[in-house]
């Protein structure tokens, strides 16, 4: 059947409106989905403007991949050394030149290596499989293991003391000074070091006699998260979403709560206190970052809640403080840079992108008082089982030129 020219003219006009009508609708759920890229830029480009005259500019200068996949930690000792976890390999980077220099922890039974720490001498990593393994730098920078916590002598001593013993299910019985689940957080203070656990606890180590002080039932469910203040103000961060504030009862000489943070609707992930230790930052699953501050004389029970920071578009990983900047690493696959303004709160500065799956670990590179000439490096671990190194650098100018 033919149409009359009219009739025909009029249809295809009225299809072809109908076919840009649609691809403009699906352009405009693509900008949605892309959307926060776009809007980024825009957000943090503004408040960089609403700091006054300070512009902050990154690059990514070089990218690390591990052997394995994913990354689950990340650490700097010396400012020098660059120690990644994946699965149950420590893999070893030299920052000065970017080149691997020794690959560590050939015990498959382990499990997954979820945090490192350091002091003068000695590496600590946690694992899955609940011991904390202590290592040694041989020349030519070779690590050699040590011992694990708690020690074979302590654990042989501690066992001939019935009472020494704790439920720890139904039916089954372990040394308290012992994890008996992952090990999921360390921190080392001066001579003591800090362990959290996935078996809602979190224990005290002397590092120099090689033996636990105190263990704390901390959290109706696993720790994820432990920081600690200089002063020795422990918190604790859980999947219940509580946040918990300890100190030293020098009397009962344990510790004790002091304060319960409960602000997050859901599984807290990743806590960092800022230099000076009166500002703590937490994220969590909820896609929030919560800034916390002690209020009054640097007291462990005034800490209150100050403000939310958000921008994530899914859970937050892990955060670290680095000279008066909070870095933020997200399930979304990105890194953002926070500072606080003069006369207002925190702000986006820049977001830095790049990973193709979660950013799980992130470490600092921390130069001396006044060596830094306002650049600070920063390393990104993600789940994709890549390393980015980031330069951060911080200038005075009225222009803004983010990469």
């Amino acid at each position: 059947m033919h149409l009359p020219l009219s009739l025909s003219l009029s249809l295809s006009l009225s299809l072809s409106l109908s076919l840009i009508q649609m691809r403009s609708r699906q352009t405009v759920s693509k900008k949605t989905i892309l959307g926060p890229q776009t809007n980024i830029s825009f957000d943090c480009t503004r408040s960089l403007l609403s700091h006054g005259t300070l512009m902050i500019k990154h690059h990514c200068v070089t990218t690390l991949k591990t052997l394995h996949s994913p990354v689950s930690c990340l650490a700097v000792n010396n400012n020098n050394l660059l120690y990644a976890a994946s699965a149950c390999i420590v893999i070893v980077f030299d920052l000065s030149n970017h080149t691997h220099i020794d690959t560590f922890n050939d015990y498959p039974s382990s499990g997954s290596v979820k945090s490192i720490a350091f002091n003068d001498t000695k590496i600590f990593t946690a694992h899955q499989d609940s011991k904390i393994r202590v290592w040694r730098i041989a020349q030519p920078r070779r690590h050699h293991l040590l011992y694990t916590l708690p020690t074979f002598k302590e654990r042989l001593y501690r066992s001939l003391v019935p009472k020494n013993y704790v439920h720890v299910r139904r039916h089954k019985k372990r040394l308290w000074i012992e994890h008996c689940d992952a090990v999921s957080g360390l921190v080392v203070n001066e001579d003591l070091m800090y362990s959290a656990s996935w078996d809602k606890s979190f224990k005290i180590w002397n590092i120099s006699e090689n033996r636990c002080l105190e263990s704390v039932k901390a959290h109706e469910d696993a720790v994820n998260a432990i920081a600690v203040s200089g002063n020795g103000t422990v918190y604790t961060a859980s999947a219940d979403g509580c946040i918990r504030v300890w100190e030293r009862d020098d009397t009962l000489r344990k510790h004790a709560l002091v304060r319960t943070l409960e602000k997050h609707r859901s599984s807290v992930n990743a806590l960092v206190v800022n230099g000076d230790g009166r500002v703590l930052f937490s994220g969590g699953s909820d896609l929030s970052i919560f800034v916390w501050e002690k209020k009054n004389n640097n007291n462990a029970d005034s800490v209150v809640f100050v403000e939310a920071l958000w921008g994530h578009t899914s859970a937050i990983l892990c955060l670290i403080n680095v000279e008066d900047l909070l870095a933020s690493g997200s399930s979304d696959r990105t890194v953002r840079i926070w500072q606080r303004g003069e006369d207002s709160g925190y702000r986006c500065m820049v977001v830095m992108e790049g990973h193709e799956k979660p950013v799980k670990s992130l470490a600092a590179v921390v130069r001396p008082a006044g060596a830094s000439n306002g650049v600070v490096s920063v390393c990104s671990g993600s789940l994709d089982g890549e390393i980015k190194i980031w330069e951060i650098s911080k200038s005075s100018d009225h222009l803004c030129n983010l990469r």
